[in-house]
């Protein structure tokens, strides 16, 4: 899947350390500069409580949408880089962190790989993935329901609050 043929892909950051915002500005810059990612557009970013390890600092998250002549496997490679060099670092899972960037659907691929699984496996349940994946693309099918479907219950029981609209995360 490399090539011209571009591919279109969802990708889910949060931060929760330093300058949470910023780092995720940061995050998009970089990707923008990267050969074969072009970004397309960004949901606004969210305020929401942490999941799973919840003894630590609010997260901000967003979604975006890019296209990209990358496969998953070297999309996944590149994101990790800008993870890196965004100072994070990997010790307690689900834990605090400078930047996360989650490949969340990358076209119409199905893949279940140790490194890499697509569509996310847990994007269904999370309304901070949710609630601005639904911005970008309310109308998607996941688990046979619309993406604006699992937002809105998933946001129903979640504590998410936007934060800044789209517009100004990138702008013009």
């Amino acid at each position: 899947m490399t090539g011209k043929g571009s591919a279109k892909a969802y990708m889910g950051l949060g931060a929760n350390l330093g300058d949470r915002r910023a780092n995720i500005l940061s995050a998009i810059g970089r990707l923008r500069a990267l050969p074969g990612i072009a970004v397309l557009r960004a949901a606004s970013l969210y305020e929401s409580a942490p999941v799973g390890f919840i003894d630590q600092p609010r997260f901000v998250n967003t979604v975006i949408e890019v296209t990209t002549d990358l496969s998953p496997f070297d999309l996944l490679a590149a994101v990790q880089r800008v993870e890196r060099d965004l100072g994070r670092v990997r010790t307690v899972r689900w834990g605090p962190r400078t930047i996360d960037i989650d490949i969340l659907l990358y076209d119409d691929v199905t893949m279940d790989d140790p490194a890499l699984t697509i569509p996310h496996p847990r994007m269904a349940e999370r309304a901070f993935v949710l609630v601005p994946l639904a911005e970008l693309v309310p109308d998607r099918l996941l688990n046979g329901r619309t993406v604006r479907d699992l937002a809105a219950a998933a946001r129903s029981r979640a504590d998410v609050e936007i934060l800044t609209p789209a517009a100004e995360v990138i702008p013009g």
